[in-house]
């Protein structure tokens, strides 16, 4: 059997965002696509074990990963892991990805695609809350897949900040470290928050063509958005979470008391083909297995 153990390079390689932006829009529309309730599973310490399994007509695969928020700052990453990729047909194992690789890949196309389909003013600037590895991927996202050209970073870490900044510029992009996001608001019409979600950075009104991705919040407990800001994207402007699954998951609007299955998903943004509406434009994004199967789909090969 051919080696099928992929390092971080090996399976960013095989993810670029635009394309797997476009993959996750195919699985959205493929009725084979089947992703049971992930586990979760707590641990000493405050951490967790997630088990997340999906399928489709060609491939079965599990992501197994930890999650251990202890780690922030200390060299070791947040979230460590595999995605194993299954043949359906012949049950024979066909890759092992990178997870940590795959879950910021994945998280940042996921952003990418209802950006694309539904901010207001895609042409940016873009404010990035939060420069770890989440910052880095949708940076990179919204630079391959959107034109992005400027970009504002914003860090409880200035030397997190200004790397973030110095990575931009390699990119070509222009980069502004900022100290307080909820003044760069007012320049920002694209935004994306990825913090670990310990407690709101963002609670200042936004503009009328904003859109945020707000991505660093995925347990009920947690939370990035004030209540007030989540209301008022609800009252003035369109909320649209990535899957039915946010409905328990999705701190910030729960905690907003907001009634989340008033919501429509991304899929359903993607199916009735409603996309820009008035006013500003608030994705939530709490997670899902079936974006590490869109993953899978295109790193093997049909």
């Amino acid at each position: 059997m051919p080696d099928t153990l992929l390092s971080p390079a090996q399976t960013a390689a095989r993810l670029p965002y635009p394309d797997l932006a476009r993959e996750i829009a195919t699985l959205l529309a493929d009725p084979a696509v089947q992703v049971p309730p992930r586990l979760v599973q707590p641990l000493p310490g405050g951490g967790s074990l997630f088990v997340m399994p999906a399928l489709d007509g060609r491939l079965a695969i599990t992501k197994l990963i930890s999650y251990t928020p202890a780690n922030a700052g200390t060299g070791r990453p947040a979230i460590q892991g595999d995605v194993v990729v299954f043949d359906i047909a012949t049950g024979e194992r066909r890759l092992v990805l990178d997870g940590p690789t795959v879950t910021a890949r994945r998280t940042a196309a996921v952003s990418l695609l209802a950006a694309q389909t539904l901010a207001p003013n895609p042409r940016g600037p873009l404010l990035i809350v939060g420069a770890g590895v989440q910052g880095r991927s949708h940076l990179e996202a919204f630079a391959a897949g959107l034109g992005t050209k400027s970009v504002w970073i914003a860090s409880r870490s200035a030397a997190s900040a200004q790397a973030l900044a110095d990575h931009a510029r390699t990119l070509g992009l222009q980069a502004e470290v900022v100290t307080d996001p909820n003044e760069a608001l007012a320049n920002c019409p694209l935004v994306v928050t990825c913090t670990p979600a310990s407690g709101v950075v963002l609670r200042a009104t936004p503009r009328p063509d904003t859109f945020i991705a707000a991505v660093g919040a995925f347990t009920p407990r947690m939370v990035e958005l004030a209540p007030e800001l989540c209301r008022h994207m609800a009252d003035h402007g369109t909320v649209i979470v990535d899957t039915r699954d946010a409905d328990h998951e999705a701190g910030d609007l729960l905690q907003a008391g907001l009634h989340l299955s008033h919501f429509a998903t991304l899929q359903d943004v993607l199916r009735t083909k409603k996309n820009r509406s008035q006013g500003p434009v608030l994705f939530k994004s709490c997670g899902w297995a079936g974006w590490d199967l869109a993953a899978a789909r295109l790193a093997v090969p049909a």
